[in-house]
């Protein structure tokens, strides 16, 4: 496993404009190694589990401690996913004495989004070949 920072969508220049929409261009090279690191991230069941836990916390953070005991995982595996999942700009992190707090960065998942979603009135062209 690389230890490899990734870039935080929305804090770099080149990811800033990063993607029009999957529907309206074709992603180029660079595009493609920021979106690949981010989704791959996403990627394992363990990492969106604790995605959607911290995002549907009431207050909208949450600390390790209450994450820990939903998975038959050691908390030094759930401390290894949450950190891929910061490293990613998914989440970001506030240790209070013992403890980390983790919270959504709605802006990165905000921009998936907007990556994923058809522009409004926009309908997807009829494949080749099948009749209409």
């Amino acid at each position: 496993m690389s230890n490899q920072e990734l870039p935080v969508l929305g804090q770099d220049a080149t990811v800033e404009g990063c993607c029009p929409g999957l529907l309206s261009a074709p992603l180029d090279e660079d595009q493609a190694v920021v979106l690949a690191k981010v989704f791959k991230a996403l990627g394992d069941p363990v990492r969106l589990r604790l995605l959607s836990m911290i995002a549907s916390r009431a207050g909208g953070e949450v600390c390790v401690c209450d994450l820990t005991p939903a998975f038959d995982l050691s908390q030094p595996t759930i401390s290894h996913h949450l950190k891929l999942l910061r490293e990613a700009g998914l989440i970001a992190s506030e240790r209070r004495g013992t403890w980390v707090y983790y919270r959504l960065l709605p802006e990165t998942t905000d921009r998936l989004a907007g990556l994923l979603t058809r522009p409004a009135g926009d309908s997807l062209p009829e494949p080749a070949g099948l009749p209409a």
